[in-house]
């Protein structure tokens, strides 16, 4: 087996043994013998990757932008140009950020609990800097098809929705808060302030 299948392989089996693990446990009580038993990996196999549980928290996160991204430039090349579609995937990504139990919000959650630690705040800042780079490109991406308006500011737009989903996700971990905005407020906020108006 190549290295790089090795290593897709190996990342594999720590993210899929991971998000079960986030299933069953917090963040605080999984450990590196868990995330060994459950992926059946050796610890030199584990450790030649990574160094830290942490870092495989950081994959869990990075794997759910990188999958919102796939689906919605695939959506971009199958639907041409139109808007709605490409943004009816950004809009279901949207409401994963007000469950409590979805695993990327619990390893937000407890990374941002540790973000004094460097390691932990390069993954943070990465996070960030990618989710916003990643809602620039779409923005552009609808303004190239004639979708978006040319005036929206792709820079403040990015940011101004990487902001609030982030409130939207540290909300999910407060408990009892009755909730006036939701996840389908900020969809239709985002399509209101960045679609043509017809």
């Amino acid at each position: 087996m190549k290295n790089e299948d090795r290593r897709k392989q190996t990342t594999q089996k720590l993210l899929h043994s991971t998000k079960e693990l986030l299933q069953e446990k917090s963040c605080h009580a999984i450990t590196m013998q868990d995330i060994m038993k459950r992926s059946e990996l050796s610890k030199g196999a584990i450790f030649h990757y990574v160094k830290s549980k942490d870092e495989i928290f950081a994959w869990v996160l990075q794997e759910r932008l990188e999958e919102t991204n796939k689906h919605f430039m695939n959506e971009v090349e199958l639907s041409g140009k139109t808007f709605d579609r490409p943004m009816q995937i950004l809009s279901n990504s949207l409401l994963a950020f007000e469950d409590k139990h979805d695993v990327t919000n619990t390893v937000l959650m407890y990374l941002l609990g540790r973000e004094e630690e460097p390691a932990v705040a390069d993954v943070l800042q990465n996070f960030y800097t990618r989710a916003v780079d990643l809602s620039k490109q779409w923005i552009s991406i609808g303004q190239q098809h004639g979708v978006i308006q040319e005036s929206v500011d792709s820079d403040k737009m990015a940011e101004m929705f990487v902001l609030i989903s982030l409130g939207l996700r540290v909300r999910s971990s407060l408990p009892a808060i009755t909730a006036s905005f939701t996840a389908q407020d900020l969809s239709a906020f985002m399509i209101s302030s960045l679609k043509y108006k017809k």
